[in-house]
């Protein structure tokens, strides 16, 4: 079985997927337009993405919940939700109305993901296949080429919020895709979890998450802001730096799917961490568009299995009754990188400059393999 096999039997998640890179890579692009529009300092946008986390923290505690009430339409009734959410950061002026529209945002993409990683999770112990790399690939790929397609829409007058809705008509085709998929329950016997939460396994692997996401959100966010501010790139050539993340991720996730199966996760984590971290030092120093381009793939090739892995190791020591709850867990710990990211880089970047908050970076992702892979060696139950 290859692939095209695995795509199919997850295709509701993969689909999922699809509407949250969609988004992110559309948001992305579209950050130096959306700052001005908005009237935001460096400093300003990082903290209104900071009011965001707490939109988004508080829908991943509550996510299980909502996928057992909401049961096979979870995942569509949730992308309609995201695609409504992200409207309002098109319109959104001032810094209130941005943390606003940002917070709804956040929590609707909050809901959605630990849902979306909770059904994978639960078709990867149906069929007994490693899935999550493929599916956090196709969120790369969706990713890479919203990001390229936004920016030229931008370069071609698009408003964001001409933009958000034009990503929202290909959001509903994917929803059609989920609505004809089967869904695998990530609750086992569907019954609330009892019991205490595995707080050892979750808490190491969660600050993985956390760092692959700060990573991963440092370049999404401001990439394009660093090549069009330090490095003279106009908007369809500042997009590449999104873009690129986008793609490769998506090429070492699908050579993740693979390695999956060979070597165990923690292994592979602390490679792609290192290689990530090198990847965030060149695009700091970079004094050229190709040199930072370089920098970062690399730091996308690297930082591409850092999540998934994560994930996979802590689903696949988890009983089935307890896994969306500890995807949910592992998401708040994890996910706090994501919305922390901005308002870190934004605080750095006016303080010192961008270069600074991208070597910055480098040094954080090093925690992966110096601290806390020895800490998940020591947490995996007997």
């Amino acid at each position: 079985m290859g692939f095209k096999h695995d795509l199919l039997a997850s295709r509701g998640p993969a689909a999922a997927f699809a509407v949250m890179g969609l988004y992110w890579g559309g948001f992305a692009a579209l950050v130096p337009a959306l700052k001005p529009q908005a009237g935001l300092s460096d400093e300003g946008f990082g903290l209104a993405m900071l009011v965001s986390t707490c939109g988004a923290v508080l829908a991943m505690w509550l996510a299980p919940v909502a996928e057992r009430r909401l049961g096979a339409l979870a995942l569509p009734v949730l992308s309609v939700l995201l695609a409504g959410a992200f409207l309002l950061p098109g319109v959104a002026t001032g810094w209130q109305g941005f943390a606003l529209a940002m917070l709804a945002a956040a929590g609707a993409a909050g809901l959605l993901d630990v849902v979306m990683n909770a059904q994978v999770a639960g078709l990867e112990a149906s069929i007994r296949r490693p899935l999550m790399n493929l599916n956090h690939a196709v969120y790369s790929l969706v990713y890479a080429v919203s990001a390229l397609a936004t920016g030229l829409a931008r370069e071609l007058g698009a408003s964001p919020l001409v933009a958000f809705a034009g990503l929202g008509l290909a959001a509903l085709l994917l929803v059609a895709v989920m609505g004809s998929a089967p869904t695998a329950s990530a609750h086992g016997d569907g019954r609330t979890p009892r019991g205490a939460t595995p707080w050892r396994l979750i808490l190491p692997a969660g600050l993985v998450v956390l760092i692959g996401f700060l990573s991963e959100q440092a370049t999404e966010g401001w990439s394009a802001l660093h090549l069009e501010r330090n490095l003279g790139a106009g908007a369809a050539a500042g997009a590449v730096g999104p873009a690129l993340l986008g793609i490769t991720m998506t090429v070492g996730r699908l050579f993740g799917q693979g390695l999956a199966q060979r070597f165990a996760e923690p292994a592979v984590i602390r490679i792609g961490a290192a290689v990530s971290a090198c990847g965030a030092l060149l695009a700091a120093l970079a004094d050229s568009l190709w040199i930072a381009y370089a920098g970062f793939a690399v730091l996308g090739l690297g930082a591409s299995v850092i999540v998934p892995m994560a994930f996979a190791f802590v689903a696949a020591r988890c009983p089935a009754e307890r896994r969306a709850q500890a995807i949910s867990r592992l998401s708040v710990i994890g996910y706090a990188g994501f919305f922390l990211g901005p308002p870190l880089m934004g605080l750095v970047s006016g303080g010192i400059g961008l270069a600074a908050a991208f070597a910055m970076v480098a040094l954080i992702l090093l925690l992966i393999p110096l601290a806390l892979i020895p800490w998940m060696r020591r947490s995996t139950p007997a």
